[in-house]
């Protein structure tokens, strides 16, 4: 089960997203302040209006003061002038204050995942981590941006507005208060019906993107099974879960915004007949009473904003939540923090007695013991599934044993920084990733430092110079998006290219040269076996040409070491090796060799690029 699906089944903490938040209102204190006293005064500005109505209904209109009329046009358009500065500052102080602090949180949350387990990918989406890094800090414009001054300011109106409501009339008033509670009482229940619906659908767009960036990703092999319509069929799914989501979240808030007519229509049916009744009555004036009406939807629009505030900080705080369940995860970086520095390295390793488990009680490596020496080449060969490639990715310490110790250079690598050892490697995977970029910034990515000299001469080593200088813009072609526009050995040259440029200590080479034809492997091979002298290297390959120089060579099946040695002696073994061998061997004579010609029987030098 994913980490997703378990977060699907969990509730929000909200004391922990509270506690969260609480340190993002801190680090912008100061906007904040600066935007509440701004949104107060454009608060107290806006009530200029709705008082002005006494003084129109009583003065200008009753008594017939009609030179009034000009002094209260110009209180109102002053009024209106000063909302509308104070407005225009607020959307540039609190508005850039909470794309700042979303800014802020993004890299923060980029930062940490950047720095997680290798494990943690392995079991993620890159889609959903996307979404969180990217959808779940867009909630925070409404902790440091205008959600909170709203508040503020919407708590400010309506105590303000419910003291010259008592004032005016506390009968009509206190009417008019007992609706507005059981609108309240109602807003409340909707919301607790509305928060699952709201953190569903976070999560739900999150699985929906993560596939669907895999299924852009791997348009080839979809085109390549004519998967199109799967693919349609599992992102329609997602997308109609998505869409039932969102129906039920409308269905809800327009179900709010309909009460919410009705509660409106209610106050009004309310003040008619108790104001007018006042009114009548003479313990209401005309101006009272228009004044009343002015205050009661003074009083109204702050309840609303509320409602809509109090959505937008239920869901910021449903991702301030998720976001911490990530970044409550310790880093590598952290890890780290305890452990030796490794300035330098000599090379050697040794693994001894390791285990190694992906799921509990499934052991993949069973007891693994070997030990290379600095500057030595181990070449690990054995069938699909064997267990070379875990080997290679505790070497490079993507993965911890289960039981057991792998020593660099008789140091434990449990006790030694991470991003010391790592800085020491160079690396050639099976999957040779390409950034979208050019050429030169792809190889230069494992050392940012690198002059063009100093590049051109690692391309010349891995073969690469030949097929770049021909681009018309050479180093500077862009690749596309992992390296779509390169052939496969093309890609793979600049992978080997790239672990050139690195300068390692330790080089781990998983089918190096799997994606080159006959003719580019042997010019290439003589600059790998150049770069293999003096470094610790680690080969898988199934060409016997890359493996028969290697120092040893490991057998590894089903999680044990079956055999080890040279070539020649694991040949004089007459062992699994030998078997692996003359598999390939016969499957080379039968690709190679004319039907009805006569074999000795023995493997001739010619056939030196014999796959095993």
């Amino acid at each position: 089960m994913s980490p997703e699906t378990d977060k699907k089944k969990k509730k929000v903490d909200y004391s922990a997203a509270w506690a969260e938040a609480r340190k993002i209102v801190w680090n912008a204190r100061w906007r904040l302040l600066f935007g509440s006293v701004l949104m107060l005064i454009s608060r107290l500005a806006s009530m200029v209006l709705p008082a002005s109505t006494k003084f129109i209904g009583d003065e200008v209109f009753t008594n017939q003061r009609y030179d009034l009329l000009k002094w209260i046009a110009l209180a109102v358009g002053i009024s209106t002038i000063i909302q509308s500065t104070t407005g225009f500052a607020l959307s540039q102080i609190l508005g850039v204050a909470a794309q700042l602090a979303i800014t802020n949180m993004r890299m923060r949350v980029q930062r940490h995942i950047e720095r997680l387990p290798i494990s943690y990918f392995d079991s993620t989406q890159s889609g959903q981590l996307i979404s969180r890094i990217m959808s779940d800090a867009e909630g925070i414009r409404n902790l440091v941006g205008t959600g909170l001054g709203q508040i503020l300011g919407s708590l400010v109106t309506a105590t303000i507005s419910i003291g010259v409501l008592f004032y005016l009339n506390w009968q009509l008033t206190t009417a008019t208060m007992i609706v507005l509670l059981i609108f309240g009482g109602a807003l409340m229940y909707a919301f607790k019906v509305l928060r699952p619906v709201f953190r569903e659908r976070s999560v739900i767009n999150a699985e929906v993107t993560g596939r669907l960036g895999e299924s852009l990703g791997g348009i080839r092999i979809v085109k390549a099974y004519t998967a199109e319509k799967r693919e349609e069929l599992i992102f329609t799914r997602g997308a109609h879960r998505l869409f039932r989501n969102i129906a039920k979240s409308v269905t809800g808030v327009s179900a709010i915004a309909s009460f919410s007519s009705l509660v409106i229509g209610a106050v009004a049916v309310v003040m008619m007949v108790i104001g007018g009744s006042a009114v009548q009555a003479g313990s209401m004036t005309l101006g009272d009473f228009l004044m009343y009406i002015s205050f009661t939807f003074l009083l109204a629009m702050p309840v609303f904003e509320l409602t809509s505030i109090g959505t937008q900080i239920t869901e910021a705080l449903a991702g301030l939540d998720r976001i911490r369940e990530i970044m409550a995860m310790t880093t590598e970086t952290e890890e780290d923090a305890a452990k030796e520095a490794l300035p330098e390295i000599a090379g050697t390793i040794d693994f001894e007695d390791v285990f190694f488990e992906y799921e509990a009680g499934t052991p993949v490596l069973k007891g693994v013991s070997f030990h290379s020496e600095a500057g030595a080449t181990t070449a690990l060969v054995g069938s699909s599934g064997s267990g070379k490639s875990t080997i290679l990715s505790l070497v490079l310490n993507f993965i911890q044993p289960t039981t057991g110790n792998i020593k660099i250079d008789g140091k434990d690598l449990n006790v030694v920084k991470l991003r010391d050892y790592r800085r020491h490697l160079g690396v050639v995977l099976q999957d040779n990733f390409l950034f979208d970029g050019t050429i030169l910034d792809n190889i230069r990515f494992s050392n940012p430092e690198a002059n063009l000299d100093e590049i051109k001469q690692t391309c010349k080593i891995a073969n690469a110079d030949e097929f770049i200088e021909k681009f018309p813009n050479g180093y500077d072609t862009i690749v596309g998006e992992r390296g779509v526009k390169l052939s496969g050995g093309q890609r793979q040259r600049i992978a080997v290219a790239r672990a050139l440029l690195a300068d390692p200590r330790i080089l781990i080479l998983d089918e190096a040269t799997s994606s080159l034809d006959s003719e580019s492997e042997a010019l290439i091979q003589e600059g790998l076996n150049n770069l293999r002298k003096g470094r610790t290297t680690f080969v898988i390959a199934h060409r016997l040409s890359t493996i028969r120089s290697a120092d040893q060579i490991l057998v590894v099946e089903a999680g044990e070491i079956l055999e080890r040695g040279s070539h020649e002696e694991l040949i004089a073994q007459n062992g699994r090796y030998k078997q692996l061998y003359d598999k390939q061997y016969r499957f080379e004579q039968n690709l190679f060799v004319n039907p009805g010609e006569d074999f000795t029987g023995k493997p001739p030098e010619a056939l030196a690029q014999t796959k095993l």
